[in-house]
C-alpha cells in the first residue's frame, strides 16, 4: 500500500526530517538520564540505588509506550488514515493531468494546468447514493442531496472533509501532523492521543530527573552539569507542547469533535435528511424521496438537477401509502424530511462517556495500548453512519415528528441487503 503523502514538496521534506529530529532528541535524553543522572551521579557519586532504579523504570516504561504508540500513529497516518476512494471522474482527471505533466511542465498561469471543478453527479442512479438513503439519517445539503466533493468527484459521507494537504477526502479529519508525517483522522486519532499523552509523561520524567539532579548538585556546591541544563530546556519545551496538545485532544474526545469541527461549530447549521413515514406532510420542512426520480425528458446540468428535485418533492407530497415491492427501486424507496439544527448544535455529541468510548473504546486496555482502531471507525450503526440519536430525538420533537425512525421490518431487511451488495 503506497503512502498517502502531502502534495507540497516542502511539507514532505519536513515530515521526513521531524522523525529524525525526534529520534536525536530521544537519544540525547537517554544519554542524559541513563549515563549522567543515574550512572554517573546517583549510583557512583551518591550510591542512591533507590532513586536511580525508580527513574530508570519510569523512563523506559514511558519510552517504550511512546515508541509503540508513535509507530502505530506513523503507520496509520501515512498508510491508513481513512481516505475515501476517488470517484471515476477524479481518477480520469488525475490520469489526464499526469499524462500532461509527462509531456511538459505547466506554469501557474496556464489554464490547462489548473484543476477544474466538477459539479454534483445529476444522475438519479449515481453510484454511492444508496449508502446514504439505506440509512435513516444523513447530513445533506439544503436541497436534500448529500454533500459533494468536486475534487474527488464523490458524495461525501457524514463527517468527511477534503484535505488540500493530501488532496483526498478523509473520514473525521483532524489535522495534518508533521510529527507523524501524515493525516491525523479517524483511523489514527486515537493512537495520536496515546502518543502525545505518553510523550508528555516521558518529558515529565526527563525534566524531573534532570531538575532533581541539578538541584542536588547546587545544594552540594558542585558545578552544574551543562548536559542537565540542555535536557531541562528541551524536555520542558516539548513537555509543555505535548501536554497542551493532550488537553486539547481530550477536550475534542469528550465533545466528539475534531479540530475541523471546532473551528466552525459556533455558527454552523447542519441540514439532516431524516427518514419519515409515508404520508408525512411538509410542515416547516421539505421532504425528498429516494431513489431520486428520473426526469421525463432529457435535460442537462442545472435544469436536470432542478427537475429531479422537483419531481421527488412532488412525489413526497402526493404519495400516501408505501410503494409496492414490485422492483428493487420500489423496495428501496424512502421519504426523508430535511431538518435544520440550531447554530452551534453538535450532531455527534452523545454525552461525555459515550463520546469517549466511540474514540478510545470500551476496554481500559484499549485506552492504554494501541491495539484496536476507534469503534467509530467500524461504521456499524444502522441508523446513521455515526451515531447521532440525541440530536435526532431533539429534531423530531422540535419539528413535531414521531419519535424514532419508522418501524418497517421489511424495509430494514431490504436496506441491509442493499448495503451488503
Amino acid at each position: 500500500m503506497p503512502a498517502i503523502e502531502s502534495t507540497r514538496a516542502a511539507t514532505r521534506w519536513t515530515t521526513r526530517i521531524v522523525p529524525v529530529a525526534l529520534a536525536v532528541g530521544v537519544a540525547y535524553a537517554t544519554y542524559v538520564v541513563v549515563a549522567r543522572v543515574c550512572s554517573s551521579y546517583l549510583l557512583r557519586s551518591l550510591d542512591d540505588h533507590g532513586a536511580a532504579t525508580a527513574i530508570l523504570v519510569l523512563y523506559f516504561v514511558f519510552l517504550l509506550l511512546m515508541i509503540i504508540t508513535y509507530a502505530r500513529t506513523l503507520y496509520n497516518a501515512n498508510f491508513d488514515p481513512g481516505v475515501i476512494p476517488l470517484g471515476q471522474r477524479a481518477i480520469d482527471r488525475r490520469r489526464e493531468a499526469d499524462a500532461r505533466r509527462k509531456k511538459r511542465r505547466y506554469g501557474e498561469d496556464d489554464i490547462e494546468g489548473r484543476a477544474y471543478e466538477a459539479g454534483p453527479d445529476s444522475d438519479p442512479d449515481s453510484p454511492g447514493l444508496e449508502s446514504f438513503y439505506s440509512r435513516d439519517a444523513f447530513v445533506c445539503e439544503a436541497d436534500g442531496r448529500p454533500k459533494w466533493c468536486s475534487e474527488c468527484c464523490n458524495w461525501k459521507q457524514d463527517r468527511v472533509h477534503h484535505s488540500r494537504e493530501i488532496d483526498r477526502c478523509v473520514y473525521r479529519m483532524d489535522h495534518y501532523c508533521p510529527w507523524a508525517g501524515g493525516m491525523i483522522a479517524e483511523n489514527s486519532f486515537k493512537f495520536f492521543v496515546q502518543f502525545i499523552t505518553y510523550g508528555a509523561l516521558y518529558c515529565a520524567v526527563v525534566l524531573g530527573a534532570s531538575a532533581y539532579t541539578l538541584r542536588r548538585q547546587i545544594d552540594q556546591d558542585a558545578s552544574p552539569d551543562p548536559y542537565l541544563l540542555a535536557a531541562i530546556v528541551i524536555s520542558a519545551f516539548f513537555g509543555l507542547f505535548s501536554f497542551l496538545m493532550t488537553v486539547t485532544s481530550m477536550r475534542y474526545i469528550f465533545l466528539n469533535m475534531t479540530n475541523v469541527d471546532i473551528l466552525s461549530i459556533p455558527h454552523k447549521v447542519y441540514h439532516l435528511a431524516v427518514r419519515v413515514p409515508w404520508g408525512t406532510r411538509e410542515d416547516g420542512f421539505s421532504i425528498i424521496v429516494y431513489p431520486l426520480a428520473k426526469p421525463e425528458t432529457s435535460q442537462r446540468d442545472r435544469k436536470r438537477d432542478a427537475s429531479v428535485l422537483r419531481t421527488n418533492r412532488r412525489i413526497a407530497g402526493e404519495q400516501q401509502d408505501a410503494p409496492t415491492a414490485s422492483s428493487r427501486d420500489d423496495l428501496a424507496t424512502r421519504a426523508f424530511a430535511i431538518l435544520e439544527t440550531n447554530p452551534g448544535e453538535n450532531p455527534w455529541d452523545l454525552g461525555p462517556w459515550r463520546n469517549w468510548q466511540s474514540v478510545m473504546g470500551t476496554n481500559p486496555l484499549d485506552w492504554l495500548l494501541p491495539i484496536h482502531h476507534s469503534p467509530c471507525a467500524n461504521h456499524e450503526n444502522l441508523e446513521s453512519l455515526y451515531p447521532m440519536d440525541r440530536i435526532l430525538d431533539k429534531l423530531r420533537s422540535r419539528y413535531g415528528l414521531s419519535a424514532g425512525p419508522p418501524s418497517d421490518e421489511s424495509a430494514v431487511m431490504e436496506m441491509r441487503a442493499l448495503r451488503n451488495r
